[in-house]
């Protein structure tokens, strides 16, 4: 599909997390720490459940597991994006061929950077991983009204590329993810990390962005 760039598609919108960059290892390391905070054990359903949503899923889940009203999730999301901060500023790896793909693509074709993630994070993982100036637009969850699953974030990424959502294509690794693309009117290429991750809606699947750099 990437293959035909840039004839067929006109666009190539990244996540982050995940997808782009190895962060889902210091994403569990930051929650692991809020609930050892808490005295509660952060599980492999709570990664699960949690990867991919939005700030304010993420809060409400939080206060629930973690026995507090739901009124303190937005504390609970700030004391762990203190955490996150801290593991993104020590170290931040790219996803296999993900830093390839996005240097092939440069200057081929508009790229932009969708996520989930607040704005801070985003950009101190940019910076530590060497990507800061590599997309022509970045759209976090601070930029729209909701967050992925909703259509809103692949949306303003496609407006501020200039390009229809039906022309550009969406690089995703979770369900939540792949789900908003779809809403959009994206085609969307699923890199899951997990084999529990839904990726049915997807319009390909792939085990490694390395497969992408193979057919170009």
């Amino acid at each position: 599909m990437i293959g035909e760039l840039p004839g067929q598609y006109r666009a190539v919108i990244f996540d982050m997390d995940g997808l782009l960059l190895d962060t889902e290892s210091l994403w569990n390391r930051a929650e692991s720490e809020l609930f050892r905070q808490h005295g509660e054990e952060f599980t492999r359903e709570d990664q699960l459940a949690v990867m991919g949503t939005g700030i304010e899923f993420s809060g409400r889940y939080y206060a629930k597991r973690l026995g507090e009203p739901s009124a303190r999730g937005g504390e609970l999301v700030d004391e762990m994006h203190g955490y996150m901060l801290a593991e993104l500023r020590r170290e931040v790896l790219a996803r296999p061929g993900a830093a390839e793909l996005v240097e092939r693509l440069r200057g081929q074709v508009p790229m932009g950077l969708a996520s989930n993630s607040a704005r801070e994070l985003v950009d101190v993982a940019l910076a530590t991983a060497g990507l800061a100036d590599a997309f022509d637009a970045v759209v976090t969850a601070e930029d729209v009204e909701q967050p992925k699953p909703a259509p809103d974030i692949y949306l303003a990424a496609c407006a501020r590329l200039g390009v229809n959502p039906t022309d550009a294509v969406a690089l995703e690794d979770s369900a939540p993810g792949i789900a908003a693309a779809k809403a959009a009117g994206l085609a969307c290429i699923a890199v899951p990390q997990f084999a529990e991750t839904d990726v049915s809606v997807a319009d390909r699947v792939i085990d490694s962005l390395e497969e992408l750099l193979a057919e170009r």
